[in-house]
């Protein structure tokens, strides 16, 4: 029986929670259709509210002024609006306008818009507990939970809505002052127990929310944990007496509490739908909350009214929301994160702890930041030592007697086009074309250290002088392959010349003797298989993978002398830098995983005895690789996988590399077993080199899709790495990098165009595509 369109008769609503998103939806269904029968059941008094201040974005008010022009009018009305953020570091306050904020008191916009239900006639039930969402369901056509992020309504229907809820490693508290702050303010308090963090704003002419925010083990050293309501206001008013003038802290029903991030597989369940907290949070240092919950409420009320039945409204809802909640969500990670490490920034230069501050959620870029504040932006370049009219990511890095002439590394990428190992004239046009292109560094494939070392057929490798060979015809062109443009630093010496090439040595282990990507990544080759060595007898593919033989005292010596013997052909072959892959499952990497090490004697058990093979790996090559050329290691800084390698470890396993010699650290993450979950997303694995540069002070190269030349410049300023390695925009473009420069204006010698390209370094005439986009508006 086909579902009855929603016009057919009016619908009977009922919202379950009379937060903002609750009540907003009860609002616009109303409207749209004033013969809806809507019931909103509150728990709380009306005037009762937590927390104090509510930020929205122009985003999000253009919506309501589309949606409902009465809700628009009665907040406009009410708003604070700033455009400064001050961020204090070590006592020294650095401003950065131009962002733009509108905030007002929750209890307030919770008046307005109990003011417009009741003038549209939906009931408001306050002090009421809803009955269970199963019951309204059956006497209501549409039941909306937005209780909360302890909604009753996702966990009575957990087996449906499939929730996951993480809780974060920071404790936190609400309260306000009887003053407004001038500019959203971010002020650290480095105390005896740790690092504590104020988030401050205005919501109103004469009063600021002030978040009070740090670390579980901090919070506990400093007594927090013992101390109540009263007692905890009185404390951090003191901590933080500097940035409140001395003035005192209130509380509403304040109490400590960490931050749960709530994510779910469904929103909806039959007529049952989830919105706001109930369905996704992101964390308050985005303030996005409320504004996820109004934006919410606004794509069900117009899918309700565009869809012919309810299930086509709430699929189109969840299919409309769920991207833009997810990216919400990965930037809010992203902030969190950069709060929850913030010790490991405080001693960052103050602009360039600012900067991070700033760009922590990498919704806002260099560019971006540029654009609002040109002034502040240009004083962080100067201090990362730009040269006027130089982005950040065309100065210069050294790495011992390396110099590269940018920041730009084209990543290590298996190609699986050789023969018997030989690199043949794809390889010479693949990494020359990029050389050509810009790039600082160009690193080659995998380059295998045996036969049965190698993942493919069609693996490069360098365990013959004709490999050999091969390989200095590619590093011949990179440093010699075309004239230089006039005027740049190399001019007459080739415009390859100023780019390096890096050669990576790895062995497969367990993940060798497969078919060709294409042909099917991962799965063993149909006939003529090697034979397969690694730390353990465990196979990669349970059923499928052939299972490897666990090395023995002789086979760890085989393998060792075979990537000693790599390191020799390499230095002849005169590559400029050595990379020794320890990442993605291959074989080092088996060793440092304890899923894919499962060792009793030396080479297994703790973190010490799973690094010691790598590092005997590592000191044989470093014996033999020369001095003035510098060793970087690629790592899986988590396996993705509960039970693998954690950030924590990979922080000692880039500490044990940089101990025994590795000028860099090449970080990567997972690719150790099949059954990882990543958290894909605009440059996911940048975090984890953050943490490795900023603890250690090791030098670090980022990679995982940073896919703009914003991102880079972004990601340096920030210190939160100091190379950048691109792998897929330079398939989609060889150029990438020259590119990057015209598209910035930069013409210096960091991005010689080679004379037989130079006509093409201006950016050709395209047609128009600045036609007007559709939008959805509720009439």
């Amino acid at each position: 029986m086909a579902a009855e369109p929603l016009t057919a008769e009016p619908l009977k609503v009922a919202v379950i929670g009379g937060g903002p998103g609750g009540l907003y939806a009860a609002v616009l269904l109303k409207r749209l259709d004033p013969r809806r029968e809507i019931t909103v059941w509150e728990r709380n008094a009306p005037d009762d509210t937590f927390g104090f201040g509510v930020v929205l974005s122009d985003e999000t008010l253009g919506g309501i002024e589309h949606a409902d022009p009465a809700v628009h009018a009665a907040l406009r009305g009410e708003f604070v609006r700033w455009d400064d953020i001050d961020i204090v570091h070590r006592g020294r306050t650095l401003t950065s306008g131009g962002h733009g904020f509108a905030a007002l008191g929750r209890r307030r916009l919770l008046e307005i818009l109990h003011e417009r239900c009741a003038s549209l006639g939906v009931r408001l039930r306050f002090r009421t507990q809803a009955p269970p969402a199963a019951e309204l369901a059956a006497t209501h056509d549409l039941v909306i939970a937005a209780d909360g992020v302890n909604s009753r309504t996702r966990e009575s229907h957990a087996d449906v809505f499939r929730p996951t809820v993480t809780t974060e490693r920071c404790r936190y508290i609400w309260l306000a002052a009887d003053f407004a702050f001038d500019a959203f303010r971010f002020e650290i308090a480095e105390t005896e127990h740790g690092v504590m963090q104020l988030h401050g704003y205005p919501f109103s002419a004469d009063a600021s929310t002030v978040i009070v925010e740090m670390r579980e083990e901090v919070w506990r050293a400093a007594g927090f944990d013992t101390l109540d309501e009263r007692q905890s206001t009185e404390q951090c008013a003191k901590i933080f007496a500097d940035a409140l003038g001395g003035r005192a802290l209130r509380a509403n029903k304040s109490s400590w509490t960490a931050f749960r991030t709530v994510v779910n597989e469904h929103w909806s369940h039959g007529n049952t739908v989830l919105i706001g907290d109930a369905a996704h949070t992101a964390h308050f240092s985005i303030g996005s909350g409320t504004k996820l919950a109004v934006e919410d409420a606004l794509a069900l009320a117009a899918c309700v009214e565009e869809q012919p039945d309810l299930p086509a409204a709430l699929t189109a809802y969840e299919t409309e929301r769920r991207p833009v909640v997810e990216s919400t969500q990965r930037a809010a990670a992203a902030s969190l994160r950069w709060f929850e490490e913030l010790a490991t920034y405080a001693d960052q230069p103050a602009r360039q702890f600012a900067f991070g501050l700033l760009t922590r959620s990498r919704r806002v870029t260099h560019d971006n930041l540029r654009l609002r504040d040109a002034g502040f932006t240009g004083a962080v370049e100067a201090d990362f030592g730009c040269a006027p009219g130089t982005p950040p990511m065309f100065t210069p890095f050294r790495l011992r007697g390396l110099t590269l002439r940018n920041r730009v590394v084209v990543s290590a990428m298996d190609m699986y086009v050789a023969e018997d190992g030989v690199p043949g004239d794809f390889h010479l046009v693949h990494l020359g074309a990029r050389a050509l292109g810009g790039a600082g560094l160009v690193m080659t494939e995998m380059v295998c250290v045996s036969p049965e070392g190698r993942i493919t057929p069609g693996c490069t490798g360098l365990w013959t002088d004709e490999q050999g060979a091969a390989w200095r015809r590619v590093t011949d062109f990179v440093h010699n392959g075309a004239p230089a443009e006039a005027g740049s630093a190399e001019a007459g010496a080739g415009a390859g010349a100023g780019a390096a090439i890096g050669i990576q040595l790895g062995h497969s282990g367990r993940k060798g003797s497969t078919r060709l990507m294409w042909e099917g990544m991962d799965q063993p080759l149909p006939g003529a298989n090697w034979p397969l060595s690694a730390a353990s007898a465990l196979p990669y593919l349970r059923g499928v993978s052939q299972v490897p033989q666990a090395l023995d005292r002789a086979g760890l010596t085989e393998i060792r002398e075979q990537f000693a013997s790599a390191t020799r052909r390499a230095a002849d072959a005169e590559f400029d830098l050595l990379e020794l892959h320890c990442a993605h499952g291959y074989l080092l990497s088996g060793f440092l995983s304890p899923l894919t090490n499962t060792r009793t004697d030396t080479y297994g058990g703790d973190l010490t005895g799973r690094l010691r093979y790598p590092l005997e790996v590592f000191d044989a090559v470093r014996e033999l690789w020369p001095s003035d050329r510098p060793m970087t290691v690629r790592i899986s800084a988590t396996d993705w996988t509960p039970g693998g390698n954690t950030a924590e470890e990979a922080i000692e396993i880039a500490r044990a590399f940089a101990a025994h010699g590795a000028d860099a650290i090449d970080v990567s993450t997972g690719q150790v077993v099949p059954e990882e979950r990543p958290e894909f997303g605009r440059s996911y694995q940048t975090p984890f080199a953050d943490r490795i540069r900023n603890t250690l002070g090791v030098p670090v190269i980022a990679v995982g899709a940073i896919s703009s030349w914003d991102d880079v410049n972004s990601l340096l300023l920030a210190g939160r790495t100091d190379l950048c390695a691109l792998a897929r925009p330079h398939l989609y473009d060889p150029h990438w990098t020259l590119h990057a420069a015209a598209d910035q204006g930069y013409s210096g010698p960091a991005a010689p165009w080679p004379l037989p390209y130079r006509a093409g370094s201006r950016t050709p005439p395209t047609g128009r595509t600045d036609g007007p986009k559709p939008r959805l508006t509720l009439s």
